[in-house]
């Protein structure tokens, strides 16, 4: 076994119809900074969407900087204070009306990533801008299999009058490739499975996929006697971080077959069901938090978008004994009953995002976490959804960014200041120079490690 054996970066393991790129590996190192093994991984961006805003009493920490208690919506998320920060007084000045009426929702989503305001059209002239995501992509797609994954739980429609005259575009897509060109999310798991992993190359028709269905076949089966040659040529600790993640790879599949066969436990009344969604909501956003994991630590992409909900839900939380709708719970009106509901739904919202947190730190990768290697930015476009404001935002900021940012703050930013100012300084992080972005005013301070 030689431990020092070089293998490139694109390595991947292929079978029939299949291929499976890798972790980052010491290996994949140049060999004159093995020894050291600090050779830095690339730094990914995420931007993890809820509908609806927050009840901001439980959401907003008392005091600012280190020393900060948790409020009641972030509890789920205690295990990792010192690994993100709440970012205060953000405003998403493009969500608001300047004129255009009501569609505060539409606005919300559409406006998140891209900063722009959009055109009030329930027809095909819809008009947005470039989304952040998408900037980044096309500084970053180059150097992976995909230029950007964007998944969701709800379907993205592109047409339709959705909310007081805006386009179903508007309030179904966070990412624009284009300002006239939604980026739709995929909410099957199993697609996006099988988009990670089926070789491009070698795509396989409806006869292989029908044959692999039948023996219920594993793509693991497909790459076995690859990944059996590359383990022989690597050290102990690539050896240890390979098999953690083919496990992970086989795990995932087998939940994805349970999801997709079991029974519902509950009735979810205003929650699409077509096939291949899991029926239980939380194993849907679980798997799809898998999903970006995977993608990231296989390095087949370096960019993810993630909307939990379409804006606007209006989905009943009958698990958690909230049988009401979403939206409607969201317009309180200062009902204290209303408002312990609206809480638990928030709280599931950022225990899903705990989920997602703890899977990407608790994979090793060079010289720290995979989580040490992001930027994720979880949130809403709306703060109080009583109130349908769009200043003083809901923000999370977290990972290290590679090293770039100190998390563990919370962050009081004046009055007014643009959400773009953010995603201005998430792109210097990664080598993309730009003056503008939306209605930003300039880069955030106080993020610097």
């Amino acid at each position: 076994m030689n431990a020092y054996h070089r293998i490139p970066r694109r390595t991947v393991l292929k079978g029939l119809g299949t291929a499976i790129a890798l972790p980052w590996l010491e290996a994949m190192m140049p060999r004159t900074l093995r020894a050291e093994v600090s050779s830095s991984p690339p730094t990914r961006m995420a931007f993890i969407y809820a509908p609806n805003g927050k009840n901001m009493a439980d959401w907003t920490p008392a005091r600012t900087g280190t020393e900060f208690d948790l409020p009641a919506i972030l509890e789920p998320l205690k295990e990792f204070k010192d690994d993100f920060s709440v970012l205060s007084g953000l405003t998403l000045d493009k969500a608001r009306a300047n004129g255009d009426g009501p569609g505060d929702h539409a606005r919300s989503l559409a406006a998140f990533l891209t900063c722009c305001q959009p055109r009030k059209t329930h027809g095909a002239d819809i008009r947005a801008g470039i989304s952040v995501d998408q900037i980044a992509a096309q500084k970053m797609g180059q150097e992976s299999k995909f230029s950007s994954l964007e998944i969701g739980c709800d379907p993205s429609a592109q047409s339709g009058n959705c909310d007081s005259g805006y386009s179903c575009a508007y309030s179904s897509n966070i990412s624009w490739r284009g300002e006239s060109t939604p980026q739709a999310k995929e909410i099957n798991p199993r697609l996006v499975f099988e988009r990670l992993f089926l070789d491009p190359n070698q795509q396989a028709d409806q006869t292989e996929r029908v044959r692999r269905e039948r023996y219920r076949k594993s793509v693991l089966d497909f790459v076995a006697e690859d990944a059996k040659r590359l383990q022989n040529k690597l050290g102990v600790n690539d050896q240890r971080k390979l098999d953690e993640y083919l496990s992970s790879v086989r795990e995932i599949e087998q939940r994805i077959d349970r999801a997709q066969n079991s029974t519902p436990q509950y009735e979810i009344p205003d929650y699409p069901k077509p096939t291949g969604i899991p029926k239980d909501y939380q194993e849907h956003i679980r798997l799809m938090c898998d999903m970006m994991v995977l993608a990231f630590q296989a390095d087949v992409t370096r960019i993810s978008t993630f909307v939990l909900a379409n804006e606007g839900s209006n989905k009943s939380y009958r698990f958690i004994d909230v049988p009401e709708g979403h939206h409607d719970l969201s317009h309180h009106g200062n009902d204290e009953a209303k408002k312990a509901k609206i809480r638990k739904i928030n709280t599931f919202h950022t225990t899903q995002l705990a989920y997602l947190v703890g899977k990407l730190k608790g994979i090793r990768e060079g010289d720290g976490t995979l989580l040490d290697h992001c930027m994720l930015v979880y949130g809403s476009g709306i703060s109080d959804g009583n109130r349908h404001n769009h200043d003083d935002l809901p923000i999370l900021l977290i990972g290290r960014g590679n090293g770039t940012i100190r998390p563990g703050r919370h962050i009081q930013y004046p009055k007014e200041t643009p959400l773009a100012n953010l995603y201005l300084s998430m792109l210097e992080r990664i080598g993309v120079q730009t003056d503008k972005l939306g209605d930003s005013t300039g880069k955030l301070l106080d993020l610097d490690a």
